[in-house]
């Protein structure tokens, strides 16, 4: 299974702010692969892959939006019942937590590539193979 670079973006909890982000993504001509967000302590968190994270984070910095990067497990799941159930039974089998998960388009209309936030991302990429 591969990792893949996740950007956390933490910003004022108000509305328009999604807007205003990938609005300002667009315009670079970043692509949103796949997008979480929500909040937190009355601030707001977006976790999000990027097909261009470099450029992603000059955005960010030029816009006063605070950025931390993570690597996540990028697995690709068909979209058919018990998928999700396989691959998260052979995480909790090896002893791995996942903190959250969220999902974005596989560019096939069968499939779908999920991100997990996990305890222990080398005992992750191992056991979900």
């Amino acid at each position: 299974m591969p990792r893949a670079k996740q950007l956390t973006l933490w910003v004022a909890d108000q509305p328009g702010m999604l807007g205003e982000i990938a609005t300002a993504l667009g315009e670079k001509k970043t692509n949103i692969v796949a997008l979480m967000g929500a909040t937190e302590g009355g601030r707001g968190a977006v976790r999000m892959v990027v097909d261009k994270p470099a450029t992603a984070r000059k955005v960010f910095a030029s816009h006063g939006w605070r950025a931390t990067d993570e690597e996540v497990l990028a697995v690709t799941l068909s979209d058919t019942p018990g998928a999700l159930g396989r691959v998260a039974a052979k995480l909790g089998r090896a002893g791995v937590n996942i903190e959250y998960i969220y999902a974005g388009s596989a560019g096939s209309a069968r499939k779908l590539n999920a991100y997990l936030g996990v305890s222990d991302l080398k005992a992750a990429l191992k056991a979900a193979r």
